[in-house]
């Protein structure tokens, strides 16, 4: 029995020093991280390849902004009085983006020369540490490249389509992957007036109504679109990314498409659940 007891204690010893060890071998030190030099009266500009979603700066002597979603922009401040005593090191700056994290170690040289200031960062792939988060599913980056590739099709024949008041709808394919279903669908318009969107939504609803039953109607809002929808006067196509949803065969999906005049165009669209199980794969 004692033995039996020397046994789990020295198995418990062990599990601890290695739960320590592995905690201890995922830290990120300071001094291993990629260096980032700072010079007075100079910008850089770090470029993500894909959105940055946040960004901490341990230092308050360094301002940064995101002019554009995968662009961030930082400087020293250019107040002198903050900037003239300042330490070499200025602690490090954290970019999250979709899929990843990258970390880097500021550094304010005390002399450089002009031709090595740095202008811009490439975030490489081996200065970054990949993010494991279920819910976010499928980053944007990645719906945008699997939009394109839908859009570089040729639409033959419309799975479903529509027309009302010389405006027109048209499902040109349905794929799925995961939990995400993408609509491609394309918006003509043959009359000579430009087609001015006030609201594009997507509902669950019975298939035939009648006004004997109580009509059960779900908005299911888009995760995401390739591009904005607010005016088109002839052709617009467009990827919509929706979650995935099941219904029974006795309702659709209906896509509603109003114009915001006053007496504005409104069309729909009837996608049958049929028409969804049929979807390709990526």
């Amino acid at each position: 029995m004692k033995k039996r007891h020397h046994f789990l204690i020295l198995f418990l010893l062990c599990f601890v020093g290695y739960s320590a060890r592995s905690q201890q071998a995922t830290e990120t030190r300071l001094g291993t991280l990629p260096e980032l030099s700072l010079h007075r009266g100079h910008t850089v500009h770090i470029l993500s390849p894909e959105p940055i979603q946040y960004v901490d700066i341990a230092s308050h002597h360094v301002s940064g902004d995101l002019p554009l979603e995968n662009v961030l922009r930082i400087k020293l401040n250019e107040d002198t009085t903050q900037t003239e005593h300042l330490d070499y090191e200025l602690g490090t700056i954290t970019i999250v983006g979709d899929n990843f994290v990258a970390q880097y170690r500021l550094t304010v040289p005390l002399w450089i020369s002009d031709t090595s200031i740095p202008a811009m960062l490439e975030i490489r792939p081996e200065h970054t540490r990949p993010l494991e988060i279920s819910e976010i599913g499928l980053s944007r980056s990645q719906m945008k490249n699997l939009a394109l590739g839908l859009l570089t099709k040729n639409v033959h024949r419309a799975v479903r389509s529509t027309r009302d008041y010389g405006v027109g709808i048209a499902l040109n394919g349905i794929s799925t992957i995961g939990d995400y279903i993408f609509l491609d669908v394309s918006f003509t318009n043959t009359s000579n007036l430009s087609y001015n969107v006030d609201e594009l939504r997507f509902f669950i609803e019975d298939k035939k109504i009648t006004k004997a039953t109580n009509v059960q109607t779900v908005e299911i809002k888009p995760l995401w679109q390739y591009q904005p929808l607010t005016e088109f006067k002839k052709r617009h196509r467009n990827i919509f990314v929706l979650k995935k949803a099941t219904f029974p065969g006795s309702k659709v999906l209906r896509v509603t498409l109003t114009e915001k005049q006053i007496s504005g165009r409104t069309v729909n669209l009837k996608i049958k659940y049929g028409d969804i199980l049929k979807a390709d794969t990526f």
